[in-house]
């Protein structure tokens, strides 16, 4: 098993009465991830803890084999639909979901929605996951040769989220892990108001985990905190 440090923050901004935000942090499961409950709906911290919630019991549930990430969030999709068939009837309820669980010297994740992961090796960030929001569906469908169109007021509108009537497509992304590498989990409340080249300073700058998270989630709040954020950082010690 790696030798992990983890950290994590959630802060409810200065706009927002609720933190619908949640994450994940079990180092001894080694399972990481947050949770964005879905703008315009009712429900958001419920549909959140209901993700999160049912992503611990899988993986827990499964200690011995390798746990079926898609089977995991199809479950945890049904779950919050039907949590939603009770809050919210008419219109249900929702949330993101982006966690990565580590067995060996992999990292394995699973992403629905517009929560991010990225990663930090050396020099290199990269963003692991790809948002499901209409702009980037567009921008994918136009690639393969389609005409499509979308007005920009809907370009950050979810296509994919947790406790949408039919199960969702989840992307799953594995990555083979090395000493001194480190990742961080965060909302839209994060990367919407800090960019990329700055969240990659601050994580590899930071002596640690902790450090990191704070000095990032408090950036994207000290700059009007619109919207919770929230976000999980993980540095690889040794593989």
């Amino acid at each position: 098993m790696p030798s992990l440090r983890a950290a994590a923050l959630s802060d409810i901004g200065r706009v927002r009465r609720e933190n619908e935000d949640r994450f994940l942090l079990d180092e001894k499961a080694a399972l990481f991830g947050v949770a964005d409950g879905v703008g315009g709906l009712p429900g958001g911290a419920e549909a959140a803890s209901q993700s999160v919630d049912d992503v611990a019991r899988g993986v827990h549930a499964s200690p011995a084999a390798e746990p079926d990430l898609v089977a995991i969030v199809h479950h945890a999709n049904r779950s919050v639909g039907d949590l939603g068939m009770t809050i919210s009837p008419a219109m249900g309820i929702g949330s993101t979901l982006t966690f990565g669980y580590i067995r060996g010297a992999k990292l394995r994740l699973a992403h629905v929605g517009d929560s991010r992961c990225y990663g930090l090796r050396g020099r290199e960030f990269m963003r692991l996951t790809e948002d499901h929001s209409v702009e980037n569906e567009a921008r994918l469908r136009r690639a393969r040769g389609e005409v499509v169109y979308y007005h920009e007021s809907n370009r950050n509108a979810l296509t994919r989220c947790i406790g949408q009537p039919t199960p969702p497509d989840v992307d799953l992304i594995e990555r083979a892990l090395e000493p001194g590498d480190r990742y961080l989990f965060c909302t839209d409340g994060v990367t919407r108001m800090v960019a990329d080249n700055e969240l990659a300073g601050l994580l590899a700058q930071a002596p640690d985990p902790q450090a990191a998270i704070t000095e990032i989630v408090n950036l994207a709040v000290n700059r009007g905190g619109p919207d919770n954020a929230t976000g999980v950082v993980i540095f690889v010690d040794s593989v």
